[in-house]
Parts: C-alpha cells; structure tokens; sequence
C-alpha cells in the first residue's frame, strides 16, 4: 500500500502551530531557533485548537470536546460500534520551547489519517486523533493532566484542588475555556480503545548517535515527584554566629546532593533524579535563610528501584534533618507506576518498518507520556523518532523534515494494520 504523506503540509502545517505563542524572553531565543510558550487554556492556546478545529473538518473528521478539554477527532471505520484505533499527543509548551514536542504527534497523526484516506484505505475501527490537554505542568504543577483524568488516574476531587499561580482553580479556568461538564464525566472506561499508539520524538541523543531511523518503546519510565521543604532559623548573615546556625539552605545543599547520590547508587542508566526547582526565603544577600523549597523528581521503568530510591531520600532527609537540627517534610504529589507496551503495538510497527525499508531499534522512554495514562485503560505503543543532539524543550529543538514523513508513514502503516483486527 502506497501512503502519499505530503511533507511539505506538513512541515507547513508545524510551523504555523509554532506562531500560536507567547513571545520569547529577552535574550532567550537564538537566531534561527523557533521559542514556542503555549500554556493550556490561554489565548494562544485556544486559537491553536480552534485551528486544529478546522484542519480536522476539513479532513472529514468529526469533534468532540470533554470535560477537562481534551479533543477527539474520529475518522469513521466501516464497523464504527467496535472500539476505535486512537493516536495523538499534546500542544502545550512549557516557556521557551521548540515546535516538536508533542506537536508531531497532533499534526503527525493527522497527516496520517489524511494519507490514508488519500491511499483509498478503509479501516474496519474507527481511527481517532486525540489532543490532549496540559501534558506539560506548567500552569497546574502536574503532567499529563488530561490523560490521567481520562484514564482515571486523577479523580475529580483531587483534581479540583489544583491551582495556577494565580491562585485559580483548574475549575475556575476550563470552565472559562468553554468545557463546563462534570470532571468524571470525562472518564473513559476500559475497552473504549482497542489500541493508542503515540508518534514523538525521541528526546534523546540515541536514535541520532546510531544512525537509526525510528525507535519502537518497549517501556514508559515510572515518575514520581514531590515537594520538599526545609525550615530553619533566619537571621542577620553578620550577627548569627556559624556554630549555632539553622541555616536551611545550607541543609538543602546536602539533600540535593544526596538525591543525586541515591540515583547513581542503583547503578543502572534508566535510574534518574533532579532537584530542578529551590525557592529559598528570604532571599536576600545578607540575610541566613529559613526556609527552602525543592521540586524532586524521580523516574524509573523499574518501580521497585525507584521506589527504594525514594525511600533513601526520605532517609537523607532525616539524617540531615537531625544533624543540622532543622525541620523537612516532604510533600509526594504523584508516584505513578511505568507502562510496558503491547507486543501487538510493537509488532505491528515493527512490520511497518520493515515494509518501509527502515532501521528501527527498541528502546526505552525516559520521559513520560500521555501514553503512559493511557496504558491504564488500553494498549499502548510509541512510535520515536530522532531530535538533533537529543535537545527538547528547548528552542533548538528540532527533528528533520524526513525524519517526520518516516514516522508519519510508519504511524499510518500500524493504524491501519491494528484498525483491520
């Protein structure tokens, strides 16, 4: 089967979506970088899906919207009662990215619904695209926010007590976004899909370094985040003598440290932790503070390990507690459990590599998906392909335009294969 993906659409159809942003931070854009800042639910968030809106119109696709925003787009099979063949990915930037993430697999997926209607291929399942809403936690402090509603993983009640940094419930903003439904409205139930599978790029330097053309994941890492805060005595950086200080920074220093040490113990590559977030008070140069604030995450495809790595961090917490005399509580805000993805998914694309005379390598993801939400409620795959220098959230990040036609095509080939089961 000959599957006529345009290119040159959809290279076109990458950029437009990159102009639907923010503008760059001073001197945070390079030249001939593109800096993408698409927070979910802001005005350039909307203006994206209601562009998106009509590319899925004019393909034929019919819409639906839940509670929560994310947004369906059905391409009707012949036996359409049979649960659908789903695909798709997220739009959503944290500040200062690049117009790759995610967004391959929303236009991606698109382009390969309209390839095969152009092949004049007709799926048995319905095929559907599915854009998920807020996979970054840049407004809400939570990753794929729309898929773990979905799936069920973030229930209504919790998810109602999430807010913004302008002290806004999630309530308060979707409602203002048009999407005023119940919350667990937006639950679907098992068996809804038959099959998901994601195209992204890699976000890694792996498939550029051995020279290969697409990965085919085996496994989702498991992440688990928290926030920990440390309070000690504050006081006039010249007056406090050094023998009797609390100083709560200096405390975190260790802790930081100590996560980066419990990560490498395991001895193993997919173990990963990062302090990326230390808000200290009062934050003045003269000034012993009082009182920090870390952001931890841990990832792991192996959630024993990860887990026992988190146990030795909480450990540290103690140790370091006890002997600088100051006070750490540690607050978790998710430890999900990782995904292994379907052997039927991973031969169906393995299949489609070979038919389309291309390398692929099965591989890990480090970083966390909608996929791996989904996993919760269906069979999952994902679909990789190279991103130079393995850079990603960043506004060099890039993939070549045949890198996204191959994955494109290697996407349509397994759509159609699992929407004929």
């Amino acid at each position: 089967m000959n599957i006529p993906v345009d290119q040159d659409r959809l290279l076109i159809e990458l950029k437009h979506l990159a102009t639907f942003s923010e503008p760059a931070a001073d001197g945070a854009e390079k030249p001939g970088d593109t800096a993408v800042t698409r927070i979910v639910f802001t005005d350039r968030d909307r203006e994206a899906r209601a562009w998106l809106h009509q590319l899925a119109t004019d393909a034929g696709l019919s819409i639906r919207t839940d509670a929560v925003g994310n947004t369906f787009f059905r391409w009707h099979g012949s036996e359409p009662d049979l649960p659908a063949i789903a695909t798709g990915s997220h739009i959503d930037a944290i500040p200062n990215a690049g117009m790759y993430d995610g967004t391959v697999g929303v236009l991606g997926g698109l382009e390969a619904i309209r390839a095969l209607q152009a092949s004049g291929f007709t799926p048995k399942r319905s095929i559907e695209l599915v854009l998920f809403t807020s996979e970054e936690p840049t407004r809400f402090g939570i990753g794929c926010l729309g898929s773990r509603v979905m799936s069920g993983t973030l229930g209504a009640e919790t998810a109602a007590k999430l807010r913004d940094k302008s002290d806004e419930t999630i309530d308060q903003v979707r409602n203002a976004a048009g999407f005023n439904e119940p919350l667990n409205s937006a639950i679907l139930p098992p068996g809804h899909y038959a099959h998901f599978v994601e195209l992204h790029i890699e976000q890694g330097p792996i498939l550029e370094r051995e020279g290969l053309e697409i990965g085919i994941v085996t496994a989702i890492a498991a992440p688990a985040s928290s926030n920990i805060t440390i309070v000690g005595a504050g006081g006039h950086a010249g007056a406090m003598l050094m023998p009797i200080r609390k100083d709560a920074l200096a405390a975190a220093s260790e802790i930081i440290l100590a996560v980066e040490a419990a990560a490498l113990a395991t001895g193993a590559i997919d173990t990963v932790a990062t302090v990326g977030m230390c808000d200290v008070f009062p934050g003045a140069v003269n000034s012993v503070p009082s009182r920090v604030r870390l952001s931890l995450d841990v990832r792991d495809i192996d959630e024993a390990r990860r887990d026992k790595v988190l146990a030795d961090i909480r450990q540290a917490c103690d140790d370091t507690a006890a002997k600088r005399h100051v006070t750490v509580t540690t607050e978790v805000l998710n430890a999900d459990a990782p995904a292994t993805c379907s052997p039927a998914i991973l031969d169906a694309i393995e299949t489609a590599c070979n038919e389309e005379k291309v390398t692929s390598q099965k591989m890990v993801s480090r970083a966390y998906h909608d996929s791996l939400f989904m996993a919760r409620i269906c069979p999952i795959a994902m679909i990789f392909i190279p991103c130079r220098n393995g850079v990603s959230h960043r506004p060099d990040e890039f993939s070549t335009p045949e890198s996204i036609a191959k994955g494109t095509r290697i996407l349509a080939r397994t759509l159609a294969t699992l929407s004929l089961t």
